[in-house]
């Protein structure tokens, strides 16, 4: 599955992309924002982002969710990892506690708001229902 060069026998391999996402809830809601890009264009998902090279995967989830929402968060746990068969992007998703900043869309977002569980709109990818799903559960 790995090309092999044909004169020295050194196998080649393509790195996986790293993906950092923070689940940011406030009073009961969470905070969403409505993607302004392909894939998912107009859906909407919690804010994440690719992980710079040598950028601590923490570092990138801090650095994406002020991007994106105009909110300053600490990391408070770790919600899952999260990768499938075929695809190049490996999402960590973190759950962040809201320490300054207002909420607002950032450059790659048309709008950012807060929803409630039950309430959410038309989600940018399948995994996010699973992945909120599995936060909402193991909330205290």
């Amino acid at each position: 599955m790995r090309p092999v060069c044909g004169n020295c026998g050194a196998v080649v391999f393509f790195d996986p992309k790293v993906v950092a996402g923070v689940i940011i809830p406030i009073e009961g809601k969470i905070v969403m924002i409505r993607r302004s890009m392909e894939p998912g264009l107009g859906r909407w998902t919690f804010p994440a982002g690719f992980v710079d090279r040598g950028e601590a995967v923490e570092a990138a989830a801090v650095r994406e969710a002020r991007e994106e929402t105009g909110l300053e968060v600490e990391l408070t746990r770790l919600v899952g990892v999260y990768s499938r068969s075929g695809d190049v992007n490996i999402l960590v998703v973190y759950e962040g506690r809201v320490v300054g900043g207002t909420l607002l869309a950032g450059d790659e977002a048309q709008e950012a708001g807060l929803f409630p569980l039950d309430g959410l709109p038309p989600l940018a990818f399948a995994r996010d229902e699973g992945i909120i799903r599995e936060w909402r559960e193991h909330t205290t």
